[in-house]
């Protein structure tokens, strides 16, 4: 299954996603095949204000079980964290492998 993640950080939490965003994307590179897209939401200046994943999970419990050690969610950078599924059909013009991670 993919799921689409929108996350929005707190108000003034930029210096805080600065600080822990090297843990956050250690995090990420463990996920490995499991993320199929990913990047930061930016404002109208250009400066980091959310989080976007589209990750490939077998089920929604295993995705809140990466969300559960996220240190974005960890250390509450991230104040809103919505989730939807989604069917990714296409990546970089290709059709989306769907084999097991």
């Amino acid at each position: 299954m993919q799921f689409v993640v929108k996350a929005y950080d707190g108000k003034g939490m930029l210096e805080k996603r600065m600080e822990v965003r090297p843990r956050h994307l250690e995090g990420m590179n463990k996920l490995g095949k499991h993320i199929v897209c990913a990047g930061g939401l930016l404002d109208d200046e250009g400066k980091m204000k959310g989080s976007v994943l589209i990750l490939d999970f077998p089920d929604r419990s295993a995705l809140d079980e990466y969300l559960g050690k996220e240190p974005y969610v960890l250390e509450k950078v991230w104040e809103k964290v919505e989730v939807e599924v989604m069917n990714v059909v296409l990546v970089n013009g290709e059709r989306f492998d769907r084999s097991p991670h």
